[in-house]
């Protein structure tokens, strides 16, 4: 400061353009959950799912408790089901959208980028999904989502709803719609970018939760907790050490998958596997309960004349 070599310095902001919308409907889709007191302060805070694209300004939303992956999967599987396939998401970093964890070992080697459920989801269907640094960088679902605190919470207070599901269901039934028929613009380019579902795929195959598990010797699995069984008459039927997906649908039921293709199995009790373990290990995996057994071919024994020779039986026949 003596010498006078110190100058003072501001800090000025950083220069932001703004950034104009898509042309084309379905090239990009922001997607947010807005958290707030939907049905008063004494309900406590909810999450309101939202999708708006960012071409039109078109809505879609969803009411839950949180903002988790089944919700966003929900919402996203709506989405298709009336307009597409959309190009691409815009999201921030929860950890729905975008994984918090490092790449696993097997990710490095293959080099993968780790992806959630979620992300695997949009993977299958070809959606890229873009980080938001900010939330003014996806302002548009931003200020979609205001709109919603203030003409949804009102319309559930005149319709006395406090729950999710029945608001849901409100969503659903022409909320959207009138918000899009008041709010929602022309694109400047003609050209849908939504792409149609193949009539190969299957969503439910699509917005679920996969988990790779290891065969054992003895033909079972082990997930969460639950042991199940791999039957024999698979085709193709997996060997020990082969590597099988658990597969759990929204709905909740459970899918065991090997080379793209559904296995049968049965769950069974830890006793029945101790019961294996302290046995004889397994040469081949049990058949499905009730079919029946094959039976054994009857083998001659030593004396039978079958396994006589020809001068043997001559003899005896003489003497």
């Amino acid at each position: 400061l003596e010498e006078g070599d110190w100058h003072k310095q501001r800090k000025h902001k950083i220069h932001r353009t703004r950034r104009q919308r898509r042309s084309h409907f379905g090239e990009l889709v922001q997607m947010d959950g807005s958290h707030h007191n939907w049905f008063g302060p004494k309900y406590g805070r909810t999450c309101l799912m939202n999708m708006v694209d960012d071409a039109t300004g078109r809505t879609m939303g969803l009411m839950d408790h949180q903002e988790t992956t089944e919700a966003a999967m929900v919402l996203l599987w709506r989405w298709i089901n009336k307009y597409g396939i959309p190009l691409s998401l815009y999201t921030d970093k929860k950890n729905v959208y975008l994984p918090t964890r490092k790449p696993t070992l097997k990710e490095l080697l293959a080099e993968e980028e780790p992806k959630t459920a979620f992300g695997q989801a949009c993977q299958k269907l070809g959606i890229e999904i873009i980080a938001a640094h900010s939330p003014q960088a996806k302002g548009r679902v931003e200020r979609s989502n205001g709109t919603y605190q203030d003409r949804f919470v009102k319309e559930l207070a005149l319709r006395g709803i406090t729950t999710c599901t029945t608001s849901d269901k409100l969503l659903q039934n022409g909320f959207c719609e009138d918000l899009n028929a008041k709010f929602a613009v022309a694109p400047l380019a003609e050209e849908n970018y939504h792409r149609p579902v193949p009539s190969w795929l299957n969503l439910e195959d699509v917005f679920c939760f996969d988990e790779p598990r290891t065969v054992q010797n003895d033909w079972t699995i082990r997930y969460k907790g639950n042991f199940y069984q791999i039957l024999s008459d698979n085709r193709p039927l997996p060997k020990p050490k082969d590597k099988v997906i658990m597969r759990t649908r929204l709905d909740g039921s459970e899918h065991l998958i090997f080379k793209d293709k559904a296995l049968e199995f049965c769950p069974i009790t830890r006793h029945e596997v101790l019961a294996r373990k302290q046995g004889r290990n397994a040469k081949r995996p049990p058949v499905k309960p009730g079919t029946p057994m094959p039976q054994k071919a009857h083998k001659p024994g030593p004396n039978h004349p079958w396994n006589r020779s020809h001068d043997g039986r001559k003899a005896e026949l003489s003497d």
